[in-house]
């Protein structure tokens, strides 16, 4: 039986949880072409499913990447069509990484034809899952939040200047989900004493911009969190538990959130 290019944890309420840039498996002949830097995977999401470990409380559903973004971006177009255009950014397979600094030893970089074959193989089944669940979660309840999970380095100049804030809410510059829940986020996030932002420097990927349709009651939230905020960021990526302990209250809080508007706000 050949394996998901995908962990899924199914669940019965309203809210399905995306992780695209957790995975940290490579295929053997793709890690082979990699850098020995690239090998050590620093633009991993670092330990995003540790640090919502509590999502068991709201029996949601689960979908996390098992690859590598270095395989291929999760959270890309299939079309590889910018997100911010005009500013740096990475690739559908991304060839540098956020250093700037190319991610393959020379003649490695996958061709056309190679970056069909990862679309098929780990892109496609992953937004296909993702599809199937938010239509069965529409069918139940009459709505459906998207809520997807992403963590960055709180400094990464190839992107943004200076330090980022510790949460970043994206919702496509309001297209993305309905702009009252989108406030009642950043009022929690910025009443909790973590610096947060909305439709900042991120306004969410392809996953949050293709999937939010408001007016059809499905909504779609992108958090970007600063690594910085629960664990040591590079060299070491380690896990900071007693910093983790301090940010899950909050992130509890806003998915409780987040699921109560909705179930207030339920279509008729």
């Amino acid at each position: 039986m050949t394996m998901q290019p995908f962990h899924f944890t199914p669940g019965r309420g309203p809210v399905l949880v995306s992780m695209p840039h957790v995975g940290v498996d490579l295929p053997p002949e793709v890690a082979a072409g990699l850098t020995d830097a690239a090998r050590k995977l620093p633009d991993t999401d670092w330990h995003v499913d540790r640090l919502y470990d509590f999502l068991g409380e709201f029996d949601c559903s689960l979908i996390r990447a098992r690859h590598s973004r270095y395989l291929i971006d999760l959270n890309r177009g299939a079309a590889g069509k910018a997100l911010y255009p005009g500013q740096s950014e990475t690739e559908l397979c991304p060839t540098t990484g956020f250093d700037s600094r190319p991610l393959y030893q020379p003649g490695q970089t996958p061709g056309p034809e190679e970056v069909q074959r990862r679309k098929q193989i780990y892109w496609r089944p992953y937004h296909d899952r993702i599809r199937t669940e938010l239509t069965r979660i529409k069918h139940e309840y009459g709505y459906a939040i998207l809520w997807d999970a992403h963590s960055i380095q709180s400094r990464v100049p190839r992107f943004f200047e200076g330090r980022l804030p510790d949460l970043n809410i994206g919702t496509a510059d309001g297209a993305s989900c309905a702009p009252a829940l989108a406030e009642m986020l950043l009022e929690t996030g910025a009443k909790s004493g973590f610096s947060t932002v909305l439709n900042g420097r991120f306004k969410g990927g392809y996953i949050t911009r293709h999937y939010g349709d408001p007016q059809n009651n499905i909504h779609a939230v992108q958090l970007e969190i600063a690594q910085i905020t629960y664990m040591d960021e590079a060299p070491t990526f380690q896990f900071r538990e007693e910093r983790a302990e301090m940010l899950r209250p909050l992130l509890r809080e806003m998915m409780t959130r987040a699921a109560g508007f909705l179930d207030q706000h339920r279509p008729a």
